[in-house]
């Protein structure tokens, strides 16, 4: 294959990725622009804000330190929350290293910067779909998906901290998260380990959601990973 015909190929996944990400933005729009007014409500300056979702870029996490600095507590728990809260994208990373880890050091960089729930859960899914891409076009069809997502999180951010109070309290925006996860988890539910893990996480996550914030989610990830690993196995067995 020569390089004009592989480079045409990473253009086209890459045109893939970014396709495949735009619906998410009827998820992520209203979303950052919530964080922006709740990010002025709990009094944050403009800066500040901006920094959460450029350096950040992640939900739950600075929702989640946001709920800290309202609450006066310290810096200290406040990173501890957002860190607990962000673990999983630990575990984002492990997964994505048979596909990606043969990348060269500035696109993992990237990668990483990039790793949020919507281009992991993408990028993943067509992973799985298609083993015979190549590593140059995983990378460029996780960076199609970013593409969209990842200025309009930033831009919409800003709106919200422009518009501040002006939003009315009846729009509810706060309900875009659960939909937004559902919308991305719900497409996974292939075989019956990923059901299982599924319910098991639900339930752990529910038995335990008096703990600190991001504690009884660790916890049930790891039950999920541990029953979907289980089952699976179990699963195999038969069919063997």
């Amino acid at each position: 294959m020569t390089t004009s015909t592989v480079k045409k190929t990473a253009r086209s996944v890459y045109w893939a990725g970014v396709r495949d990400g735009l619906p998410f933005l009827i998820m992520a729009a209203p979303f950052a622009l919530l964080f922006g007014v709740v990010a002025m409500d709990a009094g944050l300056s403009v800066g500040q804000a901006m920094g959460f979702s450029v350096l950040v870029i992640a939900g739950a996490s600075q929702f989640a330190a946001i709920q800290m600095i309202t609450e006066n507590a310290g810096i200290a728990f406040v990173l501890l929350a957002a860190l607990a809260v962000n673990l999983r994208m630990a575990m984002y990373s492990a997964s994505l290293v048979p596909y990606l880890g043969n990348a060269p050091l500035w696109q993992r960089a990237a990668v990483s910067y990039l790793n949020f729930d919507q281009t992991y859960i993408t990028s993943v899914s067509r992973y799985e779909s298609r083993p015979e891409m190549t590593v140059a076009e995983r990378v460029a069809y996780f960076f199609g998906v970013a593409t969209p997502i990842t200025p309009t999180w930033i831009g919409m951010t800003l709106v919200g901290i422009m518009a501040g109070t002006a939003i009315p309290e009846a729009w509810a925006l706060d309900f875009i998260m659960p939909i937004m996860f559902l919308a991305m988890v719900a497409p996974m539910m292939k075989s019956l380990a990923h059901i299982a893990a599924a319910a098991a996480s639900v339930i752990v996550a529910l038995a335990l959601i008096g703990l600190p914030s991001g504690t009884g989610l660790l916890i049930a990830a790891g039950v999920a990973m541990l029953t979907g690993a289980i089952v699976e196995t179990w699963t195999e067995g038969r069919t063997k």
